[in-house]
Formats: structure tokens, sequence, C-alpha cells
């Protein structure tokens, strides 16, 4: 493989990253507040969430991308690849994440809510102090994990002509006619990107147990 490869293979990896991250950001915050949407159960939203939630999760990310890519020029909205893309991991993640998060707002202990209330505090206090620090802890490897498929989910982002890692690793084989290097070399690639999510949750986990003890 010469210079020019490995220039090709960097570039789709930045790709892979900066994608991966802006499906991440956009998705968890929506996630959440999709989840919370459904655990109170606020009327006509909450069902419409969960028909959302379950089409979201039955649909496979290249389905919902090429929906997206030719389906939103028919309603007057044309999205570039990127674009497109970034738009597909987010509702994808967004989806899997509610239900992250609605299973650790499931387990919530009901009288710590009930207190709360009782006490005459606010929805948006009692959500800061009492349920977000708990659910946040409990999501976490859950999350983490979503994290690292969302990650590897970025090739499919290639059917609307985006220049991921793995797209320019076949791209390489294709010119060269030596398919296996490339695609090695992309992998050697993934493994410390994904080993630096996994990494960051053990980190995550032991920065928590920490704090546990010293309170």
């Amino acid at each position: 493989m010469s210079a020019e490869d490995w220039l090709a293979l960097f570039s789709g990896a930045l790709t892979t990253l900066a994608l991966s991250a802006a499906g991440i950001a956009l998705g968890l915050p929506l996630g959440l507040g999709l989840a919370l949407l459904r655990w109170s159960r606020v009327p006509v939203i909450a069902p419409m969430v969960a028909v959302y939630v379950s089409v979201l999760r039955a649909t496979p990310l290249i389905t919902l991308l090429l929906l997206i890519f030719f389906a939103l020029p028919g309603l007057g909205i044309t999205l570039g690849p990127v674009s497109a893309g970034v738009l597909a991991l987010m509702l994808n993640g967004s989806a899997f994440n509610c239900e992250i998060w609605r299973a650790a707002l499931m387990d919530l202990p009901k009288d710590q809510i009930e207190a709360a209330q009782s006490t005459g505090m606010r929805f948006g206090l009692y959500l800061r102090r009492i349920v977000l620090p708990q659910i946040a802890r409990a999501s976490l490897p859950g999350l983490m994990s979503e994290m690292s498929l969302l990650i590897k989910l970025t090739p499919a982002l290639a059917v609307v002509g985006v220049v991921d890692l793995t797209r320019a690793a076949v791209r390489i084989g294709a010119n060269t006619y030596e398919p296996l290097p490339p695609l090695m070399a992309a992998l050697a690639i993934y493994l410390p990107i994904v080993y630096a999510v996994v990494s960051s949750q053990r980190w995550l986990e032991r920065r928590r147990a920490l704090l546990a003890a010293e309170a």
C-alpha cells in the first residue's frame, strides 16, 4: 500500500469519527427526551413516541438512509450525503437510546419520586437532582455499547456516496486488485477507535465507584 492509500484510509477514518460523533451527540439527548415522554405517559404524545421507537428499531439503517436521501426531495427537502447520513444515524440511535434510558427510568424507585413531589419539588428540579444522576449510571453500559455499534454502522452510509473508512478500503482494494491489505488496515484503525469507547466506559465506571466511595 502506498502513502496515498494510507492517507485515504485516515481520511475515511476521520469521516467515520465525525459522522459517528454527530449521530451520537444528537441521538443521545433525543433518546433521553423520548424516554422521558414515554415515562411521563404524556397523553397522545407517549403512544406516538412508542410507535416511532418501534418503527425505527425495526428499520435497518441502510433502508432508513435510502428513504431519507431519496424520499425527502419529493417533499421539497433535499439533503446531501453527509447530512442524510447524520440524520439517519441520529434517528436510529435515538430509538435505541430511548429504550436504554426508559429501562433505567422504569427501574427508578417510585418512592423517591413521590418523596420529591411531596416536598413540593418541581419536575425540572427533581429530574435534575434525583432522576438524571441515577439513570445516567444505570444506562452507561447500554449507551456505550450503542455508541460502539453506531460507529460500526457507518459503512452503510456508503450507499449514498459517503466515503468512510470501510468505503475507502474497498476503493483501494478495487484499484490495486488486492482487497485484503486495505481491509486489514481498516480493521487495524477500527480497533483503537472502538477500544477508546470501551476504555471511556471503564474510566467512567471507575470514576463513579470512586465518587461513591468518597461519599
